[in-house]
């Protein structure tokens, strides 16, 4: 962080495979992650914040986990990983989950996950090397399953269930501003029991940041069909360094003006993440 000139970064956890674990042994070892990352805040809280990480295989127990991680451990969010048993998050067992965090009015973090085994044979298999697994995440997989996720929440009617419920999706929307124009016409006109066109919650629930995607021409497209204010400065450090994304953001003053540059920077995330004011958040 001092590298790269980053004042505060909110920390998640960047391990995926919970969901293969039994709940009696996921839901303890969640506890201990989070109270793993309250002990690093404590240590430097004018630096880090945190998410909550969550065992989903007993909706009800992480929907316990979330309200102490966030009303005791003091964290800002909850991060949650993809499908879980094959399931995506609007299936109704999950709804303990969104209720808490709905309840709690704390924002959703909605992060890649490998695909389901299924998917995984039919969709990259037969490919040379790692040629397969690279594809099935950051190569393509995940960036288009996690948008498919982000419109199955909405057009499942999660946000007429919660209103208020904010998410955020990273990778500069996940290829989402790109195809939302197609994707909102074609799904609104099957989706009655929604109150808006799909592309509206992308103005009143929807958030992006620009984790890992650190060229102009996304950027461009997420600024003319979001607008800034949906957008929040993203590093997805470990996987890219924290130098990287800060010579991204330092080399936007030819696209944004310094009002917006402040905002992606850390002005969106201090208001969404409801976080004290810092200089460049990660």
């Amino acid at each position: 962080m001092d590298e790269a000139g980053i004042d505060f970064q909110v920390l998640s956890l960047a391990s995926m495979g919970l969901d293969a674990l039994a709940a009696d042994v996921a839901t303890p070892l969640v506890r201990d992650v989070n109270d793993e990352l309250a002990e690093a805040i404590k240590a430097n809280p004018t630096r880090l914040a945190g998410f909550a990480a969550l065992a989903l295989r007993d909706p009800r127990a992480a929907a316990k986990e979330l309200e102490r991680s966030i009303t005791r451990l003091g964290f800002c969010g909850v991060l949650l990983d993809g499908t879980t048993g094959g399931l995506f998050l609007d299936d109704p067992s999950f709804l303990p989950v969104w209720e808490a965090a709905a309840g709690l009015r704390i924002p959703v973090y909605l992060h890649p996950a490998p695909p389901p085994e299924k998917v995984r044979e039919v969709y990259y298999s037969g490919l040379p090397g790692e040629v397969g697994m690279l594809l099935s995440i950051a190569g393509w997989g995940w960036h288009a399953e996690t948008g498919l996720h982000a419109l199955r929440l909405i057009v499942s009617g999660l946000f007429e269930r919660f209103p208020d419920l904010q998410l955020i999706i990273g990778h500069m929307g996940e290829g989402l501003p790109y195809a939302l124009a197609r994707s909102s016409g074609i799904l609104s006109r099957a989706t009655p029991h929604l109150r808006q066109p799909v592309a509206a919650y992308f103005q009143s629930a929807i958030h992006i940041t620009t984790s890992g995607y650190f060229t102009q021409p996304p950027l461009r497209c997420a600024l003319e069909v979001m607008g800034i204010d949906r957008m929040m400065f993203s590093v997805d450090y470990p996987f890219s360094p924290n130098t990287q994304g800060r010579a991204f953001l330092d080399g936007l003053g030819g696209v944004l003006s310094a009002e917006e540059i402040a905002k992606l920077s850390h002005g969106n995330a201090e208001r969404v993440l409801k976080l004290r004011s810092v200089s460049v958040g990660g």
